[in-house]
């Protein structure tokens, strides 16, 4: 009779579930919503540089118009105030991966 034995596996460092994985869900999830919100703010420019244009001079179209602007402008002083307070904690916390935005849409 052949003798059978049990097969051995490697043990690989990325298979256990460690504070890693919690650093790497933090990073995707950050860089999910930078760049949604990037995005979100291009299209709030669009729209407002179009009701702008589109306006043929009327008060309260220009008003909306410009509100639509200054509300993208806001959104974007606060991705770049999150940004500088992620590279803070980055500095502090040896944490490197936290400002790589890059969604990788396959």
């Amino acid at each position: 009779m052949q003798r059978v034995y049990a097969k051995t596996l490697e043990y690989t460092e990325g298979g256990v579930a460690t504070i890693r994985s919690f650093e790497t869900l933090f990073t995707n999830l950050v860089t999910a919503i930078v760049s949604i919100a990037g995005i979100a703010l291009f299209i709030m420019l669009l729209v407002g540089g179009f009701k702008f244009l589109f306006s043929a001079g009327d008060q309260k179209q220009l008003e909306e118009a410009r509100g639509t602007i200054t509300s993208a402008i806001i959104g974007l002083v606060v991705i770049v105030a999150a940004y500088l307070i992620l590279r803070t904690v980055a500095t502090f916390t040896g944490v490197t991966g936290i400002t790589n935005f890059n969604l990788n849409i396959q």
